[in-house]
């Protein structure tokens, strides 16, 4: 019992880190990211408005 106990604890403390974790994304146009376009700690309907903001300049959103 108490190995379940504490390899659910294990499990519920990798989840928080990894959700805890910076979502920094640029914006890649011909293989470099362009400078000034970058979105910081990019959450939900930011990150989505990121994404269409860095399509229309002709790039791509990655994970920094």
């Amino acid at each position: 019992m108490k190995k379940i106990i504490g390899v659910a604890a294990f499990a519920v403390l990798g989840m928080v880190a990894l959700s805890s974790c910076k979502k920094d994304y640029d914006c890649i146009v011909d293989g470099a990211a362009v400078e000034g376009l970058e979105c910081i700690d990019c959450k939900g309907s930011e990150k989505d408005a990121f994404e269409v903001l860095c399509t229309l300049v002709g790039g791509s959103v990655e994970k920094k």
